[in-house]
């Protein structure tokens, strides 16, 4: 069965991005991060995506040589005109207006036994987190401290999610966590 891993960058402190938006400290260089085991080990085992509507409007409709070839659903209210560029037999945006539960089962059914990855901003992250729909977390740290931004950890309810370290990857410029969500929201330990 498919599991829900959800990942993101952030700085020391704990941002995802500055305090203008811009995530060009977390990202110096694609191609770096490109030729990362823990990417690399996330592209092999992902089936599908599920992905935040702000994350798909970032690329500006254009998704040509995206990391990812696998089925992405997009949650968002309202499906765009027009289609990505960059889709092709492999990549294929499905987007899905009936809300975050619909758009996890949807890509487990499609992922199989493969992972299901969550690609988008904190809204997302915190929304999935808070419903209880996440198996793995993995946060990438780079060593620079932004002081303000906005926070990955926010409006969730920490004390109802606990965590147990699975896995630490060294990179060049970061350092990747990995964690295996013990308890989620209303279960019992």
């Amino acid at each position: 069965m498919a599991k829900v891993i959800l990942g993101t960058t952030m700085s020391l402190d704990g941002f995802i991005n500055d305090r203008n938006g811009s995530m060009d400290y977390l990202y110096p260089s694609l191609d770096e991060l490109r030729k990362t085991e823990m990417l690399k080990d996330s592209i092999k085992n992902t089936g599908a995506a599920v992905m935040g509507r702000r994350a798909y409007d970032i690329a500006q409709g254009d998704f040509t040589g995206y990391e990812f070839q696998v089925p992405i659903f997009v949650i968002t209210h309202h499906a765009p005109q027009v289609v990505a560029k960059g889709e092709n037999s492999r990549l294929k945006f499905i987007f899905v207006t009936n809300g975050i539960e619909s758009a996890i089962e949807k890509a487990k059914a499609t992922a199989g036994d493969r992972d299901v990855t969550i690609i988008g901003g904190a809204s997302t992250a915190q929304q999935i987190l808070n419903a209880g729909l996440v198996d793995v977390i993995q946060i990438g740290i780079v060593p620079v401290i932004l002081g303000k931004g906005l926070r990955f950890f926010e409006h969730i309810n920490t004390e109802e999610i606990q965590l147990e370290k699975i896995r630490v990857l060294e990179s060049p410029g970061r350092t990747d966590l990995r964690f295996r969500v013990v308890k989620h929201k209303g279960e019992i330990s």
